[in-house]
């Protein structure tokens, strides 16, 4: 049974100080359309820029995870994205008025309660997943790092923490299933050492810092000196260690409560993967610079996979997701240059559309006399419209838009396509599309037998600059 993508129904805003740079700031959840995916957009800044929650946008991993793209960036997303993926959600814009989202209590559960109360919004495209085909490795041999993802059909975590510290010892936590991530794993709040914090509130690097927000671990011999200092800091009338071996401002929601955001963490960096993912994922000591090599390793599966010479077989017969005349709507194209009849599917990153070869075309009275073929030429045209359909899905309004051919390669034609054929033509692409450029993979086949493969490349452009161009 097909899982249909997820939105929110309500627009729903929290507020609260960024961890790192002290800023104020309002992070607000809106809905999004069918395989927009997860963004960030700066309204703060000039143009309002929008950054896409992908792991080849991160551009720093020292104090939680960084994403910059179009001259912008959103720093410490982890938290909020481990809530998305924790409700189970597809599309999502969130509006940020500041360069880092809200450290709330240090934990995602707070952004998870907000999307419950925005309502959920089912979608009517189907859900992309990627299932981990094989034993995917990561390991750092210095910091003793090892994560591995093994198939599974469905999203199960294992995390193991170990600091060499004598409070901590070695932590271990689990999930079975991405539901329990809300009552397991959501309120789980962000920890650091005493050392730590010292060090950081020395050189100014937690200006949004609290006591509310962490769980300070004490591991050493600390002098009422100090903890009656870091009294004064937060403006607290006294601090103790609590026999724990933590500050005593909070009590811990769960005995192995930093293993669990460190699973946290993980989930919100691996959600920058881009699509959902099924695998048992097993980590030990992962941190946001592990996790996020570890999700471009997935990343590069993804594309391996979908490279692959093995194709799906689908029926044209199916009730189409867009007819010809809403394909007419998304395309500019006319007839007699409209070579696409039916879109059977359409995601994030592939599309698949029909073409239905008929002797009533107007070419065949030239390609050939007597001995109808249809033109190779034709064939790439119509697997370009197809793929313009995925690449005009990502604008709000695809009326105004173009899609430009700048490369073709790789072009092969395996088999001759005649009257009476359908075409099914199958286009996914290849890599994100970044500043206009689209990349893609097409194959269209007939019967199931593959007759014609290319590689694309093609640039979105406003109708206005392709007039002038």
């Amino acid at each position: 049974m097909n899982v249909k993508q997820r939105t929110i129904k309500n627009e729903v805003s929290v507020q609260g100080v960024g961890l790192h740079t002290g800023a104020n700031v309002t992070l607000t959840f809106c809905p999004a359309p069918e395989n927009h995916g997860f963004k960030f957009q700066r309204t703060d800044l000039p143009g309002s820029p929008i950054i896409d929650a992908d792991c080849d946008n991160v551009t720093d991993t020292a104090r939680g995870t960084t994403i910059t793209q179009n001259g912008a960036s959103v720093s410490t997303v982890e938290h909020v994205m481990a809530s998305l993926v924790g409700m189970d959600l597809d599309n999502v814009l969130m509006k940020l008025d500041g360069p880092e989202t809200p450290i709330m209590d240090g934990s995602a559960i707070l952004f998870l309660d907000a999307l419950e109360a925005a309502g959920i919004q089912p979608q009517s495209v189907d859900r992309e997943y990627f299932q981990i085909p094989h034993n995917i490795t990561y390991t750092e041999p210095d910091r003793k790092v090892e994560i591995v993802a093994m198939p599974l059909d469905d999203y199960r975590f294992t995390c193991m923490i170990d600091y060499n510290s004598p409070v901590l010892g070695s932590q271990h936590a689990g999930i079975s299933s991405i539901a329990e991530f809300k009552k397991e794993i959501a309120s789980c709040r962000t920890f650091c050492f005493l050392h730590e914090l010292e060090y950081q509130l020395k050189n100014n690097l937690i200006k949004g810092g609290d006591l509310n927000n962490a769980i300070v671990i004490v591991d050493k011999e600390v002098t009422k000196e100090e903890l009656d200092h870091l009294a004064k800091i937060f403006n607290r009338n006294e601090i103790n260690v609590a026999p724990q071996g933590i500050l005593n401002n909070m009590e811990l929601r769960h005995q192995n409560e930093p293993a669990r955001h460190k699973l946290l963490d993980m989930i919100g960096d691996l959600a920058l993967v881009g699509v959902h993912l099924k695998g048992h994922i097993m980590a030990a000591r992962p941190g946001h610079a592990a996790n996020v090599a570890f999700a471009k390793k997935i990343k590069a599966a993804i594309k391996k996979e979908k490279n692959k010479k093995v194709q799906h077989v689908y029926d044209p017969s199916v009730k189409p997701l867009y007819d010809t005349v809403q394909i007419m709507d998304i395309l500019p194209h006319r007839q007699p240059f409209l070579f696409i009849d039916k879109i059977l599917e359409l995601s994030k990153t592939h599309v698949v559309g029909v073409k239905n070869v008929t002797m009533n075309e107007e070419f065949f009275k030239g390609h050939f006399p007597g001995a109808p073929v249809f033109p190779g030429v034709i064939q790439i045209e119509a697997m370009a419209q197809t793929g313009g359909i995925l690449v005009l899905s990502t604008v709000p309004d695809p009326k105004n838009y173009l899609t430009l051919f700048l490369k073709i390669d790789n072009v092969r034609f395996r088999a001759q396509v005649t009257p009476g054929d359908t075409i099914v033509f199958r286009c996914d692409l290849m890599e994100p599309i970044r500043r206009g450029i689209a990349q893609m993979k097409g194959v269209g086949m007939v019967a199931g037998k593959v007759v014609v493969e290319a590689e694309m490349m093609a640039q979105i452009v406003k109708v206005k600059e392709s007039e002038t161009a």
